[in-house]
């Protein structure tokens, strides 16, 4: 069964009724989890919408909530932590932990990254995002690895499947059904699509995500294209 991840990330505007919905959303569809991100105000100082931004942001004040919101529609919730110290109030949250794209790079330059230590020292499952592929780096224990193009969003001729077989899965920026849908039939076990509750509002990511009637079409075009794969 493919592990599909709703990624509400930023696109909740710290209000706790419009993050119920969706996870209620996510549920529906037939997700298996949520995740968030977890930054600090120094990473985005300079954003346009840096107050909006940080309301997002999991953190020490809203962690419980967001647990128990979690809780109460049964869905698994997990985040991206973008600091070291946010693993320290998420750690007794989660099961399992993203490493954005970014911060994947310092794997394959070879650079010792604090954070990933951290995560990694969890022993929980992490997983990675990466453009390159993960075949000729170290074999980590519980590293999952998500083959994405980092932009926003990203046109399907952008997108090389020639070598997913490297990945164990998709992180999903375009809006196309086809990119997760054929990253699955490839042989895709996990797959990561941003969402929104409605595309006609600003929310921060509406450009790479979908709306609820989106997710539960796709969704159930993974789930019945598995079928097929006995």
């Amino acid at each position: 069964m493919v592990f599909i991840t709703a990624e509400i990330g930023v696109n909740w505007d710290g209000n706790f009724e419009l993050v119920e919905k969706m996870m209620l959303d996510a549920k529906n569809a037939n997700c298996d989890a949520v995740k968030f991100q977890a930054f600090n105000e120094k990473m985005v100082k300079d954003h346009p919408e840096k107050d909006r931004l940080l309301k997002t942001s999991i953190s020490k004040d809203n962690i419980e909530q967001i647990n128990s919101i979690s809780k109460k529609i049964g869905i698994e919730w997990y985040c991206t932590p973008m600091y070291e110290e946010a693993i320290d109030f998420l750690d007794p949250f989660v099961n399992r932990y993203k490493i954005r794209y970014g911060d994947s790079l310092d794997l394959h330059n070879k650079i010792n990254s604090k954070l990933i230590s951290k995560v990694l020292e969890t022993g929980k499952q992490t997983i990675i995002s990466s453009q390159k592929s993960p075949k000729n780096l170290q074999n980590y224990d519980n590293v999952k690895w998500l083959y994405v193009v980092p932009k926003y969003p990203c046109p399907m001729d952008e997108l090389d499947f020639s070598y997913i077989g490297d990945f164990d899965g998709y992180s999903n920026h375009c809006l196309d059904y086809l990119a997760p849908l054929s990253a699955v039939i490839l042989g895709a076990s996990m797959i990561e699509i941003h969402v929104t509750s409605d595309k006609n509002k600003n929310f921060i990511d509406n450009q790479v995500s979908f709306n609820p009637e989106e997710v539960t079409m796709l969704v159930d075009l993974i789930r019945r294209s598995q079928k097929l794969q006995k």
